[in-house]
């Protein structure tokens, strides 16, 4: 009976030793400058004004490890409510680099292209211009690449 106390007992010790492992999911790199994401420009703008404008640290929130700026109080509340809608793809990093070099690029916020309700950033009009010749075929290697990326990082 011994025996088998000392052997629950040492087999009770090893899993307070061993804890399971627990997936703690990793936050994606997001492209920011100073802490602040896409240069300071409105996510939930691209989508309700299908344009580029500027936010405000007086509607700023914190994201997946960065700043998010926004041009009044109800960007900011639809953001928080659903970030992966408004968000862009590739962590705001140019879509062409991360595509086509499988790169983290800086980007221009006035370049940028909307996609089955997915933003997508790239790094100049001249990289947009390439990225748009073949939009779906940058999406699926773009989408790979960052799969990988995410992995590496």
């Amino acid at each position: 009976m011994l025996g088998v106390f000392l052997v629950a007992l040492l087999g009770f010790g090893a899993v307070q030793l061993w804890p399971a492992a627990s997936p703690v999911a990793e936050a994606e790199p997001v492209f920011a400058e100073d802490g602040i994401a896409i240069r300071g420009y409105d996510p939930v703008a691209y989508f309700t004004a299908d344009k580029p404008v500027a936010g405000s640290s007086a509607h700023a929130f914190e994201w997946n490890g960065v700043t998010w700026h926004f041009a009044n109080a109800e960007h900011r509340e639809r953001f928080a409510a659903k970030p992966e809608m408004y968000a862009p793809a590739y962590g705001g990093y140019c879509a062409w680099a991360v595509a086509e070099k499988g790169e983290l690029w800086s980007i221009d916020p006035h370049a940028w292209h909307i996609v089955d309700g997915t933003l997508y950033l790239n790094y100049s009009d001249a990289i947009q211009q390439r990225w748009e010749q073949d939009i779906p075929g940058f999406i699926k290697k773009g989408d790979e690449r960052w799969a990988q990326i995410i992995v590496d990082s």
